[in-house]
């Protein structure tokens, strides 16, 4: 009550200091304009003049008063005063101008002329300005000392883009008191802007010129601010701007620029996703949404990376139930609250269980009749699966089939599994196994009137398990950053772009295809590290270590997406293509996968050997 009652004291305190301003300012307007009229000459001025003037002054403050005070004029608060209050003061003068002249005349009507007429104008303009600094200046004084006394403990930051998004980005920075950020300048292609101003700020040159200008202002931070560049426009100002060590950070989309969601709170830091360099795979979101749209559809692994987001896609697409299936309990239970957030009206059936359990597979089936499955279930993670090849042959091989044969049994018209590259020429015991469920989707195509297809993937940037996130750790740590070998190099896709390939399979899928997605250039690790290091503002190898351990059991210097035998047959979409399936002896297959599902409950020491005889593209590393 206290703090309030002080508060109090101080807005009366102001609103007192601004009534006598303002009386103060009707006397000055008055005397102010019959001096403007007869140029400053004080003794030409007619003595009639300046007694109507000394009669009207009292009742002009009083018509001051009641027309300020009926227009707001003390009771805003000024220093966080906008358009309606400038609007209101502007109007607040005119009319107690009108008013003021109207007592004038009206005092004086035996006179045909009282005053002069251009002293009314003098007056309501000296008036107005007078008015007007008395209530801006006060906040124009204080921002510029706030923004002296700030400015040097806020970062530089320098601005790429002179559009609408580079605008309000702009504004925000400058009209908050919470944001340590100073713009110095900015940037833009568009020679018709170099040297224009934006709120105060110069654009002081084009992409070519950050280098320089960094250098010149001091900059700390870039913000990159063009929601409508393309992926090899923003990859070619990344490359610049990686150079200087600065910060960078992005806004994100043109949808927000759209939406009027524009702020420094939407931008986010950019990572090596934006160097990719090619433009993500688009998906023909009408036919996925006719596909899944009514349909009882079922995620295995649907709180993993790939698995969480294909639920999120699905169930914007208004399925009849979605069903996740997962045997990781912890982000199998953030996924379900947030899609039970986001879509309150989703019949949305979430269970706990293992894809290796076949009594709990076949509850599952026979309860909810899934009839679309996406099985992403699986053990992915190289070298721990060559410490443990039992347990990779158990979840992802037998795992897989008894899902596949549930879907038989159970009529489930299309089954899409997630597989890799490195089940191509595998030299790993992951990528093996994965081969073997391309067979199995194969074989089971072949004698089910189930669709069965096959997804493969590349390495998908940020992903659990993916070296990105490892990055950034160390980083953060402050190095250093390890790369395995100098010369290794991945195929790299985004978890939107897997996702889509996913869904886009179940679209085109007749049974038995693999699908492949057409992801460019393969992009060296070490790039990659060097990359994002820069992109954090450092430089490689000097704030921030790069060592070399050596390749890990299993990992070979660069992948493969198809195998020899396979040709690529295109589809709708340029950038997914179909693997041509190779044709295996289906009846052995068979028997070698039982006798392999026999065999590796008995926790043999050979089972890669037993897994070679299936897969003989399959090289087993010497593990010493």
């Amino acid at each position: 009550m206290e703090r309030l009652s002080k508060f109090e004291k101080n807005i009366w305190i102001r609103r007192v200091a601004l009534v006598i301003y303002d009386i103060v300012a009707v006397v000055i307007a008055n005397y102010f304009a019959l001096l403007l009229r007869f140029d400053f000459d004080y003794q030409t001025i007619p003595e009639q003049y300046m007694k109507i003037m000394t009669e009207s002054i009292f009742p002009g403050i009083l018509i001051m008063l009641i027309t300020f005070y009926a227009f707001r004029l003390y009771s805003s608060l000024w220093t966080y005063a906008g358009g309606t209050e400038f609007f209101y003061m502007i109007v607040g003068c005119i009319v107690d101008t009108l008013v003021y002249v109207f007592y004038i005349l009206m005092t004086n009507r035996g006179q045909l002329c009282p005053m002069p007429r251009s002293f009314y104008v003098y007056y309501g303009s000296v008036l107005l300005a007078l008015t007007f600094v008395g209530r801006y200046a006060y906040r124009a004084i204080r921002m510029l000392i706030r923004v002296r006394t700030s400015n040097a403990a806020k970062k530089n930051v320098l601005v790429v883009g002179a559009g609408e998004a580079g605008n309000a980005i702009i504004k925000e920075i400058q009209n908050s008191n919470y944001i340590d950020m100073n713009v110095v300048g900015v940037i833009d292609d568009n020679r018709n802007k170099i040297g224009g101003y934006i709120h105060g700020v110069k654009v002081v040159g084009n992409r070519h010129d950050i280098p320089e200008k960094v250098m010149e202002l001091d900059v700390k931070e870039i913000i990159i601010a063009i929601p409508t560049a393309s992926s090899r426009e923003m990859k070619e100002i990344l490359n610049i701007c990686k150079g200087t060590c600065c910060e960078l950070k992005r806004l994100p989309g043109m949808y927000q620029l759209v939406n009027g969601e524009v702020s420094v709170s939407k931008l986010k830091d950019v990572d090596v996703n934006d160097l990719l360099g090619r433009d993500p795979i688009r998906v023909d979101l009408d036919s996925i949404m006719d596909y899944v749209s009514g349909k009882v559809v079922m995620v295995t692994g649907g709180g993993g990376t790939i698995g969480s987001e294909l639920c999120r896609q699905i169930a914007s697409h208004k399925p009849k139930t979605l069903i996740i299936f997962d045997i990781y309990e912890n982000t199998t239970y953030d996924i379900q609250l947030e899609l039970k957030h986001d879509y309150p009206d989703l019949d949305l059936v979430v269970l706990i269980g293992s894809v290796r359990n076949t009594k709990r597979v076949d509850w599952v089936f026979k309860t909810y009749h899934p009839e679309i499955i996406y099985h992403a279930a699986a053990h992915k993670h190289v070298p721990l699966m060559e410490d443990s090849p039992n347990e990779a042959v158990k979840n992802n091989v037998l795992g897989t089939w008894k899902i596949v044969r549930a879907a038989d049994q159970y009529h489930v018209k299309r089954f899409v599994m997630i597989s890799t590259d490195k089940a191509v020429n595998p030299t790993n015991i992951m990528g093996a196994t994965k081969r073997i469920c391309e067979m199995i989707i194969q074989t089971y195509n072949n004698r089910s009137e189930t669709e069965y297809v096959a997804v493969r993937f590349g390495n998908v940037l940020g992903s659990n398990g993916s070296v990105i996130p490892l990055f950034k750790k160390q980083i953060a740590q402050g190095g250093p950053v390890t790369v395995t070998h100098p010369d290794i190099i991945r195929y790299f896709m985004t978890i939107p772009e897997a996702v889509s390939l996913v869904l886009q399979a179940g679209a085109y899928a007749k049974g038995g295809e693999i699908f492949v997605l057409d992801m460019g250039e393969p992009v060296k690790i070490l790039d990659l590290a060097k990359n994002l290091i820069l992109l954090s503002g450092h430089k490689p190898d000097e704030d921030i270590k790069i060592e070399f351990t050596g390749l890990r059991p299993g990992e070979k210097l660069y992948e493969e997406m198809l195998m020899d035998e396979e040709g690529l047959q295109d589809t709708a979409n340029k950038l997914i293509h179909i693997g041509k399936p190779i044709e295996i002896d289906e009846e052995r297959f068979l028997e070698q996968l039982q006798k392999l599902a026999d065999h590796v409950v008995q926790e043999p020491d050979d089972i890669r050997k037993w897994v070679q005889e299936i897969v003989p593209t399959y090289s087993i590393q010497n593990r010493e």
